[in-house]
């Protein structure tokens, strides 16, 4: 089932997503420091935080891939196959 960060970060355009990114980053960085030095009073937000950045990242990713011409996509299937077999 599709969270509701995914799916909003589904209709952002890739500078937006971009973006995004810089932000939760520097917020996660912040936040981290903050907690390392005097605690903060929920440290989950820093796992939540962290899969942010994971889903932002997928899905600058996915878009990647969806752009790909066959022949890249190839290329990388070779590629994948080459890793799997060591």
């Amino acid at each position: 089932m599709a969270t509701k960060k995914f799916l909003e970060l589904k209709e952002f355009n890739d500078q937006e997503l971009a973006n995004e990114l810089k932000e939760t980053e520097k917020q996660y960085l912040k936040l981290s420091f903050d907690h390392s030095v005097k605690g903060i009073d929920n440290p989950i937000l820093l796992r939540d935080m962290r899969r942010d950045i994971a889903r932002i990242n997928t899905e600058i990713r996915r878009r990647e891939i969806n752009n790909m011409s066959e022949q890249e996509i190839a290329s990388r299937s070779s590629l994948r196959s080459r890793r799997r077999k060591r």
